[in-house]
């Protein structure tokens, strides 16, 4: 069975999932790659971060329906999760995992399967918001609403990971 979660999430949310557990999520997440990050850093956000969820993603819009939407590789945001964490982020979507211990009674890590970025499509309800637009369709910051997002928590707020023995 699923835990079922709507952004914002809360800490009470999100303390007590484990590695393996499957969620589906609804609301809003923002796409977010390594252009988007790093103006984060220097310039802050365009949303309020409280509660939000990032996915790693640069989706392909057409007419502002999404085409596809698949994750990208996490590994290379790693460094800005305390940034991100500090300021409120409590979960990340990608693909690969993240530094595990970052997340320890911050946040947690979903992942959604790489090379179903058309499946994604079926679970984005509507495209919201586009921030940043100068940096490109897969750069830019896209806020989406999803509904019943399935994904699986393969790093938790006590800082397990499914990629690594615990």
């Amino acid at each position: 069975m699923a835990v079922r979660l709507k952004t914002p999430l809360t800490w009470e949310d999100i303390r007590d999932l484990e590695i393996g557990d499957r969620v589906l999520l609804s609301g809003i997440v923002y796409t977010a790659r390594d252009l988007a990050h790093r103006r984060f850093l220097e310039e802050g956000f365009p949303f309020n971060p409280e509660g939000a969820v990032i996915y790693h993603c640069g989706p392909l819009i057409k007419n502002g329906i999404v085409v596809s939407a698949g994750p990208t590789t996490s590994a290379r945001m790693e460094k800005y999760l305390d940034f991100l964490f500090n300021r409120g982020v409590r979960g990340v979507i990608g693909k690969g995992g993240m530094n595990h211990e970052k997340f320890k009674g911050r946040a947690v890590y979903f992942s959604y399967p790489g090379g179903a970025g058309s499946l994604a499509r079926e679970f984005i309800v509507k495209v919201r918001d586009v921030y940043w637009e100068d940096l490109g369709m897969t750069d830019a910051v896209w806020e989406l609403e999803v509904r019943d997002m399935p994904l699986l928590v393969s790093i938790d707020s006590k800082g397990r990971s499914l990629y690594r023995k615990n």
